[in-house]
């Protein structure tokens, strides 16, 4: 069979609904779909804007709500500045954002270099239109996609006019910080200031991974740790230092605090970085469980002290504050 579509249904505490994941692209059963498209890196509020408007519009036409997304970023596939592009979504977060927006259909296209030689008119024609024969495609007022980057409202309305689906014009996003675009988020958390960057994105920031085991120092005294070990290799993450965080964990959730950095008083010698959380009210080993770390804020900078007792007595401190901030 040409086609896989999944069943996504995370154990959490947020009321999901029930999305269909496309993966591959040659067979749909949609209803009077209403689509929109595009990367949709961190599904952040300006993002958001415009999955209401799609839902909105999909219910006014009598239909269904279809993403069409794009996988593994373009950057990376066409390798633009590596160097310093990390995502803020994995794919499985991306698959968990829109889900939570009560998007009816997610459509991920796999992105190469063939695709990237496509037109707009052309990629909308045979994804959009010819595939899950879309009836009204949803373009954001600055959209720009394709390789003559026509794919704004304005390059795509005689395409439309040709093949028979609708360009609806969506209108700009107005935010108190601004203009809001992945890029800001990406630099706000490489900052540290999560609280902004959760501001914008309109929850908090997290990250999935997978609990491995560590050397059993914080056991010893009294702060066991769980090592993280980030789900995949371009997720961003946050600015070295101690975090407040909450922790999603065999379908609970748990408060905590976390250090991202090189453990200066316990390895000074080594050039390795750790993401180590110590979760409150929890026992036993977790090894290879899945974990998501959301990030609530920033508390201090990672710090280098003159032994283990001191260290001690700051992460006491460190619990202290983080307990009352949650």
């Amino acid at each position: 069979m040409a086609y896989i579509r999944l069943r996504i249904n995370f154990r959490d505490k947020f009321e999901l609904g029930f999305m269909k994941v496309w993966v591959k692209d040659d067979f749909f059963s949609l209803k009077r779909p209403v689509a929109t498209i595009g990367i949709f890196d961190g599904v952040h509020t300006g993002h958001q804007f415009i999955l209401d408007h799609l839902k909105a519009q999909a219910e006014a036409h009598g239909g269904e709500s279809v993403v069409v997304t794009l996988w593994p970023h373009p950057r990376i596939v066409l390798n633009k500045e590596l160097h310093n592009f990390k995502l803020l979504h994995t794919r499985e977060e991306k698959i968990r954002e829109m889900e939570r927006n009560g998007i009816d259909h997610l459509v991920v296209v796999p992105y190469d270099r063939e695709i990237a030689s496509l037109t707009a008119c052309d990629f909308v024609q045979k994804y959009l239109v010819d595939r899950l024969g879309v009836e009204i495609l949803l373009v954001g007022y600055d959209n720009r996609f394709g390789k003559d980057r026509k794919g704004d409202p304005e390059g795509l309305r005689m395409c439309a006019e040709k093949s028979g689906y609708r360009i609806e014009k969506l209108p700009e996003y107005y935010s108190e910080y601004g203009t809001i675009s992945s890029t800001t988020i990406r630099e706000a958390i490489l900052k540290g200031d999560l609280e902004t960057a959760g501001k914008m994105l309109g929850y908090h920031y997290y990250l999935s991974g997978t609990i491995v085991e560590g050397n059993h120092i914080g056991r010893q005294m009294g702060f066991p740790t769980a090592n993280i070990h980030p789900l995949d290799p371009y997720k961003l993450i946050p600015m070295n230092g101690v975090y407040a965080i909450r922790t999603e964990m065999r379908g609970e959730i748990y408060n905590g605090m976390l250090n991202i950095g090189f453990r200066p008083t316990i390895d000074s010698a080594m050039a390795v970085k750790t993401i180590e959380a110590h979760l409150f009210d929890v026992t036993g080993d977790f090894y290879d469980e899945k974990v998501v770390i959301h990030f609530v804020k920033r508390v201090r900078d990672e710090m280098r002290f003159s032994g283990m007792n001191t260290l001690k007595q700051q992460l006491q401190k460190d619990k202290t504050t983080i307990q009352k901030l949650l």
